[in-house]
């Protein structure tokens, strides 16, 4: 149960974190400077515990070689990802809305994309849900 739970934890904790470190970057920052320096910390944090997870072998640095397309854009995309979060909160989203319209907004997305890109199936249940995310996004957003 543990290892079905604990991502989510994981994912729960990290993001409260991102949050409050993403609103707390200062706006006379130019939000390229903080997010290279943010990545450059994550890189040296993903190649340590990458050679950790391999006992520091050889094999840790032939992993590189089989980096595919997706790690390159998924680079491009997180700096998208991040930009647009400090944008948000710098015109004055507060962070305990933009991150709930993000999320559902996204959610709703990629139901879609799930269901067209990789077959997957919606219930009754989930379209009512999807509805219900839709009204609420509209209450939310609501000032």
């Amino acid at each position: 149960m543990i290892e079905f739970v604990l991502p989510i934890i994981i994912i729960t904790l990290s993001n409260v974190f991102y949050n409050i470190c993403t609103k707390s970057i200062p706006v006379k920052v130019n939000e390229f400077a903080a997010l290279s320096v943010t990545y450059a910390v994550a890189a040296l944090c993903s190649f340590v515990l990458s050679c950790l997870s391999n006992n520091f072998s050889k094999e840790a640095l032939l992993q590189y070689k089989n980096i595919s397309w997706a790690s390159l854009l998924l680079g491009v995309v997180i700096i998208g990802l991040e930009y647009g979060y400090i944008q948000a909160y710098r015109v004055g989203w507060g962070i305990s809305v933009c991150s709930l319209v993000a999320n559902i907004s996204l959610a709703i997305v990629l139901v879609f994309v799930g269901i067209l890109l990789y077959k997957e199936h919606m219930s009754i249940n989930q379209f009512a849900g999807i509805l219900l995310c839709i009204f609420g996004l509209y209450f939310i957003s609501k000032k």
